[in-house]
């Protein structure tokens, strides 16, 4: 096996949830060039056709869902339409994430089940139900995001930093339940990353310049800065990886 197979992507289903913009758009782009086709799950449809016509300019077909991962039936129903159009998933990758950027005393309980149904309830249950095609195929490849505050710990972040440390702890259990049944399930640890979301607060020079002190790259991440960590474990290259938290976070979990 090449180098290039080994990281190669070539007849490989994947589907992506908030694939519409930052870095699930991102993945999604970076999965189709190494030659995966695309399932992109949204709540936008105008950002999801956008990423179809960008996938498919690179030859690769792209199946765009716009599902509120809130709802249960929705997910099912959207890996249902997955494996109908497309034939199955080979990889999952769980990207959708909501924040609440709030004091842990001001905290309400609907914004924390806010954070929590999307991060981790829905994350799971996406797991969930690809998991079982996944089984019936006998292999799969699931990449969960976590984050470098699931690791440390953020101020104004309570439950958002709670949310990743269990998305953390879920991807371990459940690679203790599948890995030898052929799928391998790992999370995705960014640190700061400038998107799209995070623009206006990163925009702030004084926000930005006290961040950046904890990173010793001494910068924000690009959501592109994502990909080439996602299609490591997405392909044969982490044949030998599952369980594990990957974190792309610029060293600022070493301090």
């Amino acid at each position: 096996m090449t180098m290039q197979d080994l990281f190669s992507l070539q007849g490989k289903v994947a589907l992506i949830t908030g694939a519409a913009q930052g870095i699930g758009r991102e993945i999604a782009l970076g999965f189709a060039q190494y030659g995966a086709d695309i399932v992109a799950v949204d709540l936008s449809d105008e950002k999801l056709l956008t990423l179809k016509n960008a996938i498919e300019a690179k030859k690769r077909r792209c199946l765009v869902l716009t599902i509120d991962l809130a709802h249960g039936d929705q997910i099912e129903r959207m890996v249902e339409t997955a494996v109908k159009e497309m034939g199955r998933i080979d990889i999952l990758a769980n990207i959708a994430g909501v924040n609440v950027h709030k004091a842990a005393e001001e905290m309400t309980e609907k914004e924390w089940d806010f954070v929590l149904d999307i991060n981790l309830k829905a994350l799971f249950f996406c797991c969930q139900a690809v998991g079982k095609v996944m089984l019936r195929q006998g292999s799969g490849r699931i990449i969960n995001m976590s984050s470098s505050f699931g690791v440390v710990g953020f101020g104004g972040r309570t439950a958002y930093a709670a949310s990743k440390a269990a998305v953390s702890n879920l991807t371990k259990t459940l690679a203790l339940e599948w890995s030898a049944k052929g799928i391998h399930v790992n999370a995705l640890a960014p640190g700061p990353v400038w998107t799209e979301a995070r623009h206006e607060l990163f925009s702030n020079p004084e926000f930005y310049a006290n961040l950046v002190k904890k990173v010793p790259i001494n910068r924000t991440a690009k959501p592109a800065e994502m990909v080439g960590p996602a299609i490591f474990l997405a392909s044969e290259a982490s044949s030998f990886v599952t369980g594990e938290t990957l974190l792309v976070d610029g060293g600022f979990c070493a301090q």
